[in-house]
């Protein structure tokens, strides 16, 4: 009777044994059943898996994001003494060394809030470094910003860094920026520089950074660069040798200081040759001037400058060398600046008038540009 009781308790045993290990796997399957059922549900309904969900969870409790997500690199860091001081913040301690002494449990100190770009931003400064991001032994330095501030979710600032450090013995501040901009959101809210100076350089007072006593000072420039609104398109045209020539008739009986040309164009532009037969300013009586001037009735933006290279020439009309200067210069819209370029002393008159050098033939006297290059610059908005 004891053996068949005892049988019978260890085949109850065994099939609740049974039972219980096919409920779990039952409720396995069924949970792996329906995480697949709505899965494909949501997929069929155009929704797709969010395979980031895990990550932004992390990200939302981990809202410090190090300096190793910018990839700084040796290349795209800067460093330099200036004697100006930060523009943005500057935080002053007077006993560094008390608060490092006081820092197992606090490893940084954060500023309070300060307005850049219509942003609240904070200079935070880790003594001993920011051992999440490769700064131990280093004094470490970043900037954060206030996330409350954004405008939408999606809005991102476009930021350039430089931190300070005063060194006491230069007189002048150890700054330290990347020549790249630093992109905040509200997933990457803090930047900065990880290794600004080793903790025992800073420490040693031979080297200036920590001053009366225990004194130091830290800072940082914050700049939000804005995206241009205006801009220019500026091309130099090389010509062909375009020509145009002056013919004075008569040229020992002319009487009037100078004389033009007609109006010609070349390069979009409208131009006109002046001559002084006689010479102008210190060359009279000595030279021929002779200029390459813009016809002002054009229409001329006040700001705008037209570069020009050009040879100005007298002919020589006996198959002998022309008599010949280069031009090259800046020109102005008229009334702001330079219109005209060219020489007082263009030209000896004992050469000019000298009939066996054949510049003057029967009287005429024939002059002439020829362009070599003219600029065009277009501007947005016109």
């Amino acid at each position: 009777m004891t053996s068949h009781y005892t049988n019978t308790t260890f085949v109850v045993y065994l099939l609740l044994c049974l039972f219980i290990t096919s409920a779990s796997s039952a409720s396995s399957f069924i949970r792996q059943f329906t995480d697949d059922f709505n899965s494909n549900l949501q997929q069929g309904n155009g929704v797709r898996p969010n395979p980031n969900l895990e990550e932004a969870h992390y990200l939302e409790k981990h809202e410090e994001i190090s300096s190793r997500d910018h990839k700084v690199s040796a290349s795209s860091t800067v460093k330099g003494l200036r004697e100006r001081p930060p523009s943005s913040y500057s935080l002053k301690m007077e006993s560094f060394n008390t608060f490092l002494k006081s820092s197992t449990n606090i490893d940084r100190y954060e500023s309070r809030p300060f307005s850049v770009g219509g942003y609240n931003w904070t200079l935070l400064v880790y003594p001993t470094g920011n051992k999440n991001d490769n700064g131990a032994g280093y004094l470490s330095l970043y900037v954060a910003i206030d996330k409350s501030t954004f405008v939408a979710a999606q809005n991102e600032v476009y930021a350039d860094l430089r931190f300070y450090v005063f060194n006491n013995n230069e007189r002048q501040y150890f700054t330290i920026q990347d020549t790249n901009v630093w992109r905040f959101n509200v997933f990457k809210t803090m930047w900065g520089f990880s290794q600004v100076i080793p903790v025992e350089t800073f420490k040693d007072s031979k080297n200036g950074y920590l001053y009366n006593g225990d004194h130091c000072e830290f800072g940082v420039d914050v700049t939000i660069p804005t995206t241009y609104k205006k801009s220019e398109l500026f091309t130099l045209t090389d010509f062909d040798n375009p020509r145009y020539t002056y013919i004075l008739q008569r040229f020992s009986t002319l009487l009037k200081d100078y004389y033009f040309s007609d109006v010609f164009s070349i390069g979009g532009r409208s131009w006109y040759i002046r001559v002084f037969p006689s010479g102008s300013a210190a060359a009279e009586g000595k030279y021929l001037s002779m200029y390459l001037s813009l016809d002002g009735k054009q229409k001329f933006l006040p700001y705008e400058k037209i570069y020009v290279r050009a040879k100005l020439r007298v002919l020589n009309q006996r198959q002998f060398s022309n008599y010949e200067k280069q031009v090259e210069n800046w020109y102005n819209a008229p009334g702001y600046g330079a219109a005209g370029w060219g020489y007082h002393e263009f030209i000896p008159l004992s050469d000019l008038k000298d009939l066996s050098k054949g510049f003057i033939v029967n009287g005429v006297l024939k002059v002439q540009v020829q362009m070599d290059a003219i600029s065009l610059t277009k501007y947005f908005p016109s």
